[in-house]
């Protein structure tokens, strides 16, 4: 049997990837598993514990019902971010304004985080699959300043590590540095996350297509045009091309698209017609770690890394997946 590579062991071993850092990068991932420990052991015991299960009686700022579970994880991890000292701010689904940390460690900082701190919470309660999603920067501030609205807004093609935990049957934790995608399960028996799936790659071509069919009437035509023509719902399902599998949890929907080949859409809508994911802390995540595995990410029209964010909880449509079966949707929406 071959020795199991620790998440730890894999970053250290990485960490000549990034010329321009001394250490920091590199403790700062390790701060994000150690926040995602807690988080998942938090959301195992979920349905046994009152306190931390159900609708904490408050919306965000997306004016979503925050769960108890939004907060919780929320906290973790700002609390990580704030003792570790790479991070100078963050930004977060669950505050209205981006927070800049004031201590004199964190003003040096070199890193600001966006994050999505349980992103699918609403399906905590019937026990499906849900995640954390994050994004890192360089920041542009002068270190030993506190940081500034400038550092969070910038567009996806500026970020230097991006990932996602997926709270699961197993947990996982999933990463790019721009040098590939790894992921790594997490072991219970030793509490570490160990390497699982090295050099993950996006299949060119799938089968599976998710997107939330109730929306179909109120979506751009070309939409229309690409279920009916690929999805051919006219035909019986064992002689469709693809299939419709849509879990609702964006990183759950992602994940399996990543290993088995697929596209996810949710685009815009006449209700929602700036659209309804958050380009900084869902959208440039995920769309850097597709195109590290050999996928693409467009809101429809360009390229989501090289949108340049003009507000903090900015929306857009969003088009992620294999390659072919991208460049198959793109056309229609030409």
């Amino acid at each position: 049997m071959s020795k199991l590579i620790t998440l730890h062991e894999f970053i250290m071993d990485r960490q000549s990837d990034f010329p321009f850092a001394t250490g920091e990068l590199s403790r700062l991932l390790n701060d994000i598993s150690i926040a995602s420990k807690i988080v998942n052991k938090d959301v195992s015991r979920a349905g046994l514990m009152e306190n931390i299960l159900g609708s904490q009686g408050k919306t965000n700022v997306q004016g979503e019902e925050q769960q108890k579970l939004d907060v919780i994880a929320d906290n973790a991890f700002i609390n990580i971010f704030k003792a570790g000292g790479e991070v100078c701010g963050i930004a977060s689904e669950e505050n209205d304004d981006f927070m800049p940390f004031t201590s004199e460690l964190s003003k040096n900082g070199k890193y600001v985080v966006l994050f999505d701190p349980l992103d699918g919470s609403s399906n905590i309660d019937v026990n499906v699959s849900i995640g954390t999603i994050f994004s890192i920067y360089r920041r542009k501030s002068e270190i030993g300043t506190e940081a500034t609205i400038d550092d969070m807004l910038q567009p996806g093609e500026k970020q230097v590590a991006a990932g996602y935990v997926l709270y699961g049957s197993s947990t996982m934790l999933v990463y790019t540095t721009g040098n590939g995608v790894n992921g790594f399960t997490l072991d219970p028996s030793i509490g570490e996350f160990c390497l699982s799936h090295p050099n993950m790659k996006m299949p060119e071509e799938g089968r599976i297509y998710s997107v939330n069919e109730g929306n179909i009437n109120i979506c751009d035509s070309g939409i229309k045009r690409y279920i009916e023509d690929f999805c051919q719902k006219t035909l019986p399902k064992a002689m469709r091309p693809y299939s419709g599998r849509y879990i609702g949890s964006l990183v759950a929907d992602f994940h399996r698209n990543l290993i088995k080949g697929g596209i996810y859409i949710y685009p815009k809508t006449t209700t929602n017609p700036e659209g309804k994911l958050r380009l900084l802390y869902e959208c440039n995540p995920l769309a850097f770690i597709a195109e590290q595995a050999g996928g693409k990410a467009t809101d429809g029209f360009q390229p989501v890394l090289s949108i340049k964010p003009k507000s903090l909880h900015q929306r857009i449509g969003y088009f992620v997946g294999s390659k072919k079966m991208m460049e198959q949707a793109m056309s229609y929406m030409k």
